[in-house]
This record gives C-alpha cells, sequence and structure tokens, in this order.
C-alpha cells in the first residue's frame, strides 16, 4: 500500500516537472471563438530557441526550441518584423543559421505564422559599396 502511494506522488512529480518546463519555454496560447460569426482568434506565442535555416526565397525558417529537439517549420509573411537585440529593425539579411532569437507566433489554420522574430545577438551586416567613375569627353 505505502508502495503504491510513493509511486503516485512521484508520477505526480514527474508530470509536474514536465508541466512547468514545458510552461517556461513556450508561453500559452489563447483562443477564442465569436459565438455570432464563429471566427477564431488566436493570442501571439513566444518561444526561444535557435534559428537553424532560412532561405531568402523561401517563406519559412527552421527553428529548434532545445538543441535535442527536432527543429520546426515556421511559416513568415511580408509583415514579418526582424529586431535586433536593441529593438532596431534589421532586415532578413542579418538571419543567420545557429542564431539564438525569440520567434513571436501566431497559429493561422495548420500553420504556425511567424509575426515577430527578436534576435538574442547583434547582426553583423555587411553592406557593399560599389562606386563608379564616369569621364565624358566634350
Amino acid at each position: 500500500m505505502k508502495q503504491t502511494r510513493l509511486t503516485k506522488i512521484l508520477a505526480a512529480g514527474v508530470a509536474c516537472a514536465a508541466a512547468l518546463g514545458i510552461a517556461l519555454a513556450q508561453e500559452t496560447t489563447t483562443t477564442t471563438v465569436d459565438p455570432v460569426t464563429g471566427t477564431t482568434t488566436t493570442a501571439t506565442t513566444s518561444t526561444a530557441g535557435t534559428i537553424v535555416n532560412y532561405t531568402p526565397d523561401s517563406d519559412y525558417i527552421m527553428f529548434r526550441t532545445e538543441p535535442e529537439a527536432a527543429p520546426v517549420r515556421d511559416y513568415y509573411t511580408p509583415e514579418t518584423t526582424i529586431l535586433d537585440p536593441e529593438g532596431h529593425t534589421v532586415t532578413w539579411s542579418a538571419v543567420r543559421p545557429d542564431m539564438p532569437a525569440t520567434v513571436y507566433y501566431t497559429n493561422v489554420g495548420d500553420r504556425v505564422v511567424v509575426r515577430k522574430v527578436v534576435l538574442s545577438q547583434p547582426a553583423t551586416v555587411y553592406e557593399k559599396k560599389e562606386t563608379t567613375t564616369t569621364t565624358t569627353k566634350p
């Protein structure tokens, strides 16, 4: 009898620890359904992790929340904002693989749509300037 009770207490402790770990890794999402129109609204959620892959001509980034977790495909739109650690807007060219970031997203249907990416490290972007000189003969 005591062994069964101890097993139940340990199982409840493990379940609470797992729930706490998930809660710290990801904020909760609030979904509401308008009873009149039937439209579903999902609140923005954020997750911290690492950008695994980004291809400029695609419409998604691969993002991983933990080193041993499988990367997840998150879709972005032209309205998606990229911010550096100071909160300044930067371009997608600042995004590099293995860069830590926090991704703010919403669920739209079966897709996860990225609304904002906050980079955890300052972006190093090199700007190439080219100058041409033209001479004209009179």
